[in-house]
């Protein structure tokens, strides 16, 4: 209905609409537009000719006909006006502009003398928001429209060559009523098309025009997997204010029981939040029980399950801020076995901030709850306060920053151990070019720790307990970092060879006496080689005098670049590290570590992070990420293998081998398919608590997709390899339709 005739430059042939067809007619080359009325009684006017006939009554205009009043333009060939009844006629390439920027074109208009109310043959409506409507007759009356046997797209209708094209989506209707006033177009006895067939029957449907959005329905959403069966999604929106709206969305599933999905959003002028929650009466079990039985898995009840995410934040004056988070969930599987997310913690904060020109004040709180099966609950903690302060100086006396920081810590655990902490530290750090070149960094840093500690025996891991009761720590360390670069033309672009050496001095510290919370995770990589410390938190400083030595190189061509650094450093000392085995830090002489990223116009992205033994050259990193392709069409790959050889038992230190993979590929202009998998390759030689025999599937994803500029369809399968309690591994399928431009 909405496709445009042939045009006589296009080769396809599209067949006329029943109504005015969406291409927009040809503006003629008119005369200058009509002058603007001084009042709203008088007529702006302007044509090549004019006849008036005193006996009838009737004036009639010709030739690039422009009439204008109360904001109403209308342009045509001819116009006849007859002033005794106040009807006026505009015959050829006739357009009518409303003030709200509307333009309807016709083969015919019928219309008062005010040019507010007519009558329209063949009707195309181009809304000044976006949007086309099409009628076999449309009407105005008081500025709303009312359209018989009319369809609305807002697609193009014109392909790239400029040629008319059927939309990829329209909405057909009976009759059509469209409020400029109110924004909202209202249909009834409607249905939707997408590439021409039938989809979705609208029988009272509504929706907003333009990007202000409105009350309404939602496209559903079509799901369906082994946990819950058929899933159908309604959303339904609210607009409450300009800035406020609700969405709730009922999901119907063929399995289980209902649940109900809301989503409120307010933003302001000073900053935003927005609350998201689901709820349900469903059965749930065990995370450990799986078998069934006649009225459901062992252990099963039926209970309220749910779960809760709220955040916003709100910037108080130029210098501060608060911001919270909410995260909480019924039990460890709601959100897996409801495809919400797959996120195995759920940390909730709340915090203020201060920032200024040189200076940092931040009091947090955070907590946690764990999801992983098998972790104690009692053992997660939680932080409150968390407190910050660091400001930033000018040495006045040898040049250089300093750096003035005091913190502040507490972690309660119900049944762990609970741990307070303050320090205050300082940090001087001077910058100095030599006259041949070299780069020359001097950094000074103390502190000063105090601690304490109770039911610390309740701690699983003896070395990160710490001594119980109050302890105190001092710290102190300096280094000189030098590095040298060479710069020069090479390859017809610029190379840079960089040699880099810093030297650390740290005195032994009582590490082991104080507990550790926030340094447990520690790898000796190309992101902390040249590091004063090298553990990732306060807790544990890395007690060692060493001299750090490595090179960087830099290729710079026309579409392409290389950057590549290796590294190692030496422990000059020989007491006894407080660094575990596996970290390629423990020894004297560490692991050979190293970074090379590669980039071919936006072709080609690879980046390559390798630690190889010190003694034997052993691979105990080789992490690879890389991109190949356009935007369109690419191929994603990453592969990480990790052979620490560590000591078991340790956080964050289990070997592990895993395969990542993705792509896409566009075989059509609007079409493409897509896919990724995720593969476990660790076996028992790399870790042994590790169920894997080498080869076990994660996830598949697999989904063909069309996109234009009006409309999104895609249908997605994915398998899941890993259960979790009522979280069930095996397939699902989705259906995702978005219609563009219909402002919702």
């Amino acid at each position: 209905m909405l496709a445009a005739s042939a045009a006589t430059a296009c080769l396809a042939v599209i067949p006329h609409a029943l109504a005015q067809d969406l291409q927009t007619p040809q503006a003629t080359i008119g005369a200058p537009d009509a002058p603007v009325p001084t009042s709203d009684e008088q007529i702006g006017f302007s044509a090549d000719a004019l006849e008036y006939d005193s006996n009838t009554e009737i004036v009639t205009a010709s030739g690039n006909v422009q009439l204008l009043r109360q904001g109403n333009r209308l342009r045509a060939d001819t116009v006849v006006w007859n002033r005794t009844t106040g009807q006026v006629e505009a015959r050829g390439n006739v357009s009518a502009t409303d003030p709200e920027g509307n333009i309807a074109y016709g083969d015919r208009f019928q219309v008062t003398d005010t040019l507010k109310d007519g009558t329209v043959e063949n009707m195309l409506l181009v809304l000044q928001s976006g949007g086309r409507l099409a009628a076999v007759q449309g009407v105005r009356v008081n500025g709303v429209y009312t359209l018989h046997k009319a369809a609305y797209t807002g697609c193009s209708v014109e392909d790239s060559d400029g040629c008319p094209k059927e939309p990829t989506w329209q909405i057909k209707a009976v009759k059509v009523v469209y409020d400029p006033v109110a924004a909202r177009v209202r249909y009834r006895n409607a249905s939707v098309e997408v590439f021409g067939l039938p989809l979705i029957p609208l029988p009272g449907f509504s929706h907003p025009v333009g990007g202000t959005g409105g009350t309404g329905l939602l496209v559903p959403n079509l799901r369906y997997d082994r946990n819950n069966g058929i899933e159908v999604a309604l959303p339904y929106y609210i607009k409450l204010a300009p800035n406020r709206d609700l969405t709730i969305t009922p999901h119907i599933y063929s399995k289980t029981l209902p649940m109900l999905e809301a989503n409120f959003r307010h933003r302001w002028d000073r900053g935003a939040y927005q609350i998201t929650g689901y709820a349900t009466h469903a059965r749930r079990i065990d995370a450990s029980s799986s078998l069934p039985t006649a009225t459901g898995p062992v252990g099963s009840e039926r209970d309220f399950r749910g779960y809760l995410d709220a955040s916003g934040a709100m910037q108080l004056t130029p210098e501060w801020s608060v911001n919270g988070s909410l995260r909480v969930a019924s039990d460890r599987t709601f959100l897996r076995r409801y495809d919400i997310s797959r996120d195995d913690r759920l940390r909730s904060t709340l915090g203020a901030q201060r920032i200024g020109e040189n200076s940092y004040f931040s009091i947090a709180g955070w907590a946690v709850q764990t999801l992983r099966l098998g972790d104690s609950q009692g053992q997660t903690p939680i932080a409150l306060p968390v407190i910050d302060y660091r400001l930033r100086l000018l040495d006045p006396l040898l040049g250089g920053r300093i750096q003035l920081q005091a913190n502040s810590l507490a972690i309660t655990r119900t049944h762990g151990e609970d741990t307070q902490r303050a320090f205050a530290a300082f940090e001087w750090n001077l910058r100095k070019l030599t006259g041949m070149g070299q780069e020359v960094n001097f950094t000074t840093y103390l502190r000063g720790d105090v601690y304490h500690s109770s039911d610390n025996d309740l701690n699983s891991i003896a070395r990160y307990a710490g001594d119980p009761g109050w302890q105190a720590r001092g710290i102190a360390a300096a280094a000189i970092d030098v590095r040298w670069p060479f710069m020069g033309e090479a390859f017809g672009g610029v190379q840079r060879i960089a040699p880099r050496v810093q030297i650390v001095a740290a005195p032994k510290l009582a590490n082991l006496s104080v507990p550790n919370e926030d340094a447990r995770a520690i790898d000796l990589e190309d992101s902390n080689l040249f590091a004063l410390n090298r553990f990732a938190g306060y807790d544990r400083f890395e007690d060692s005098t060493r001299i750090t030595y490595g090179l960087e190189y830099s290729l710079s061509l026309p579409g392409f670049s290389l950057e590549s650094v290796v590294g190692q450093s030496y422990r000059l000392n020989n007491r006894e590290s407080i660094l575990p085995d596996g970290t390629g830090l423990s020894d004297r002489m560490s692991d050979i570590v190293g970074r090379t990223t590669v980039r071919f116009r936006d072709f080609v992205s690879l980046i390559h992070r390798f630690r190889l033994d010190k003694d034997g050259l052993a691979v105990r990193r080789n992490e690879i990420d890389a991109t190949v392709g356009s935007r369109k069409t690419y191929a994603m790959v990453g592969y990480l293998r990790l052979n620490r050889n560590a000591a078991p038992g340790l956080e964050d230190l289990q070997d592990r081998e895993e395969l990542r993979f993705g792509g896409r590929v566009q075989f059509a202009r609007f079409w493409s398919v897509f896919g990724s998998t995720v593969v476990n390759l660790t076996d028992r030689k790399e870790d042994p608590l590790s169920a894997s025999d080498g080869y076990e599937p994660v996830r598949h994803r697999l989904g063909v997709a069309y996109e234009d500029d009006c409309l999104t369809l895609g249908l997605t399968w994915r398998r899941d390899y890993l259960a979790a309690g009522d979280a069930r591994k095996g397939n699902s399928f989705q259906l995702r339709l978005a219609f563009r431009n219909i402002g919702i």
